[in-house]
């Protein structure tokens, strides 16, 4: 990190009631890794170029072709992914708080084209389809920084640690959080045997992408989202 975000970081720590620890700490460790091996440069140049970050909000596209045709994309898909077809869009907004948390079976990425900040959890850590908001932590994504998140990381939409928001790049298995074709209730398993009912499904809210939220999170809650986060709806300062 630069000293002015090092200073950044300290400054966030005074102001907050949490601990923000940095993707460079080894507490990051369990939840993903930097990706120190890949040039983001032409992607993030195409974000700061050509998208911009709404007045209020915030805004996700799955896929952004244009992005999708630079040479990084199918870096990724070969060797990060190991050859899976993979999508390229990105998270722009104005988020300050932390009441909801989604999670895929296959990582994550998120390159920060400015400085923000993640809040993190464990899927483990889900008990009766409910989490608790103070099992998570913070942490603090400097500016140009590529990390994967594995499967089992809860997260969400990036913070803000600025006025202007925030601008961050997401990479995901093609198809990823998109539109169901058929609501888990509604799918015909055929010859399967099905025992039982699996709890998950309660959280499932769109393609691969499981959701809890808390119940003071309304564009979650009307999408369908399982109201299942525990505690403070929680707002982080700058």
């Amino acid at each position: 990190m630069t000293k002015e975000q090092i200073e950044l970081l300290e400054h966030l720590n005074e102001v907050n009631d949490v601990k923000i620890y940095s993707v460079e700490d080894e507490e990051f460790a369990p939840y993903g890794r930097i990706l120190n091996g890949v040039d983001f440069s032409d992607a993030i140049r195409y974000m700061v170029q050509y998208t911009d970050i709404p007045k209020e909000g915030n805004i996700y596209i799955p896929s952004d072709e244009r992005m999708e045709a630079l040479p990084v994309c199918r870096y990724v898909s070969d060797i990060v992914y190991g050859g899976m077809p993979i999508q390229m869009g990105y998270c722009n907004g104005r988020n300050s708080t932390y009441n909801g948390f989604e999670y895929h079976k296959g990582s994550e990425i998120n390159v920060a084209c400015c400085d923000f900040m993640l809040v993190l959890g464990h899927v483990w850590e889900i008990k009766d389809n409910s989490y608790k908001n103070s099992d998570a932590k913070v942490f603090f994504v400097p500016e140009g920084t590529a990390i994967e998140m594995y499967q089992t990381t809860l997260h969400l939409s990036p913070l803000k640690v600025s006025d202007e928001g925030f601008r961050g790049i997401v990479v995901l298995p093609r198809g990823t959080n998109t539109p169901l074709e058929k609501r888990p209730e509604s799918c015909n398993c055929g010859d399967a045997k099905v025992v039982g009912e699996d709890p998950e499904k309660v959280l499932l809210l769109q393609k691969n992408k499981w959701v809890i939220a808390h119940p003071e999170r309304e564009p979650l809650v009307k999408q369908g989202a399982h109201t299942g986060i525990i505690g403070e709806n929680k707002e982080l300062f700058y």
